[in-house]
């Protein structure tokens, strides 16, 4: 592990040397989170944007697991897009708690993913994290299921995905990232607060008309 200084210096080289499209990634990841959390549809189309341009960082670094990881991200936006904008131009669908079918799922895709990645980083990668780098994948896939259906546990699977991206960020020499995945944290910490008080708020007013 880097010490002090030898972080200070690595962030400064990064913070130099970014290019253009790895800002342009930062700043739409950045406002995904800020509009998923005001509960506004915009975050689709700008997640779509940051995730096409990290592809193409991704893939001229030929890290074509992480593409692929992407690509899924572009496929669950573009649902959770459509499923919020249906209905007949109806209002857009409510953000709820996750039923027990919903659990199920959830599971199915964070123990499922992370399986699949798991064995496909280890038969065809020169990883030397498969297991860790396939849970944060796993359970990040989960979470981007429940904010396609607008539920707000999204939001605790999307920080226990971050929660192990953080360390490995800093132990692969990537603190630039590190840092903005602590910010991700952080912001999705409130997301899952301000959900939490939309349904609560729902449902006492659904009590208060009866």
């Amino acid at each position: 592990m880097p010490n002090f200084y030898e972080f200070l210096d690595l962030l400064e080289r990064q913070l130099l040397h970014i290019d253009i499209i790895q800002c342009a990634v930062l700043m739409l990841g950045v406002s995904e989170v800020l509009l998923a959390r005001a509960n506004h549809i915009c975050l689709y189309p700008t997640g779509i944007a940051a995730t096409l341009l990290a592809i193409f960082s991704l893939y001229r670094v030929h890290l074509y697991a992480e593409c692929l990881l992407h690509l899924y991200y572009i496929v669950m936006s573009v649902y959770g897009w459509w499923y919020w904008s249906s209905n007949d131009n109806e209002k857009p669908v409510e953000v709820t708690v996750a039923t027990n079918n919903d659990w199920i799922v959830t599971i199915a895709i964070s123990f499922g993913g992370s399986i699949f990645l798991f064995v496909l980083l280890s038969m065809v990668t020169n990883s030397d994290v498969p297991a860790w780098d396939a849970w944060i994948s796993g359970t990040a896939w989960a979470g981007m299921w429940l904010l396609a259906r607008r539920k707000v546990e999204n939001w605790l699977l999307l920080n226990i995905s971050n929660a192990f991206a953080i360390p490995l960020l800093f132990y692969k020499g990537l603190p630039l990232l590190g840092l903005l995945t602590i910010i991700l944290f952080i912001v999705a910490c409130k997301g899952y607060v301000d959900w939490l008080r939309l349904v609560r708020k729902r449902v006492l007013e659904g009590h208060a008309s009866i």
